[in-house]
């Protein structure tokens, strides 16, 4: 009959229930991930900074290389992908996270989360000095960011006359420095192979490199094979690291990049609330009013660009 709307056709429903699942699967990456953090302060009280960095992406790496096997996606990685294997694999995956590890044997999980997503305070000046056009408001974002990293280290949150805690808030400046540049080399560069397929390999190589340098450095592997161990190892690896990666990546391809810089403030933010919750640790005014000014900054730099303006998303 005229007039009568047409049924939504089958292919339709289904591209919704997609949507539905991948914005609920987004959704309990980002919970998990804030998670991540006040978990892997409990591990740590169990195993050494760099046997468990090692041990987590042992059991992610053999996660995804069972998941892509099963699947029949499993390729070898291309010429093309050895630099971007090197450097996430090197960087994000292998020093950030000995670098988070460590600093958390020292420091309260909620201000490690916020300090380690500081990364615009390094992207921003770097594309300006490689010559891209930087919107006013990007360095009002960097300003505020670098302003609640200052509120962070003041006198009065650390105390300066301990090497050991300012070394620990170092590392995690250091970090996110780290996780910086490996951002610059895929806004600049483009792998051949998709991030999901290239993953696996990528933390293959930071297990590769820091099993030897937890032997070196820590002995024998330190986990003391209690219940505690056993479950955060494998909350970090298996969940943490491989499904939350591949679900990440998945939600990437189909939401804007601003967006998706956007939702991931969502991460330190809950992993400070988690681990303020779950592990008592006391929230300060120098915190909250830090990650808060921190927060803002991060939001600035995600908002989407202008039209005819180059876009600078951090990614997560």
């Amino acid at each position: 009959m005229a007039g009568k709307s047409p049924r939504p056709s089958r292919f339709a429903n289904s591209k919704t229930g997609l949507g539905v699942l991948s914005s609920l699967g987004l959704a309990c990456a980002i919970l998990l991930w804030g998670a991540n953090w006040p978990v892997m302060k409990v591990g740590l009280s169990h195993v050494s900074p760099l046997w468990f960095s090692a041990l987590r992406f042992a059991t992610g790496a053999a996660c995804l290389f069972g998941w892509q096997a099963l699947r029949g996606d499993l390729q070898a990685p291309k010429r093309e992908d050895l630099p971007f294997i090197a450097s996430i694999g090197l960087l994000q995956m292998t020093l950030f996270t000995a670098f988070g590890a460590w600093a958390m044997t020292e420091l309260p999980a909620g201000r490690s989360a916020i300090l380690s997503y500081t990364t615009s305070i390094w992207v921003v000046p770097a594309v300006y000095l490689l010559g891209e056009r930087i919107q006013p408001r990007r360095l009002v974002g960097v300003a505020f960011a670098v302003a609640g990293v200052a509120i962070l280290l003041n006198p009065h949150a650390v105390n300066w006359s301990d090497r050991r805690l300012l070394e620990a808030n170092g590392l995690l400046l250091a970090a996110s420095a780290c996780w910086a540049i490996c951002i610059l080399h895929l806004r600049y560069g483009r792998p051949a192979s998709s991030a999901i397929a290239l993953a696996p390999w990528q933390m293959a190589l930071a297990t590769v490199v820091l099993m030897p340098t937890a032997l070196v450095f820590e002995g024998l592997p330190t986990g003391d094979g209690t219940a505690a161990f056993w479950l955060s190892l494998l909350f970090v690896g298996p969940v943490a690291t491989s499904f939350c990666f591949c679900v990440v990546n998945a939600a990437s391809s189909r939401l804007p990049a601003s967006v998706m810089s956007t939702l991931m403030l969502a991460v330190p933010v809950t992993g400070l609330a988690i681990s303020m919750a779950t592990l008592h640790e006391p929230p300060s005014v120098d915190l909250l009013l830090g990650a808060l000014v921190i927060v803002i900054g991060i939001a600035v730099n995600a908002m989407p660009s202008r039209p005819n303006t180059i876009s600078l998303e951090a990614k997560s």
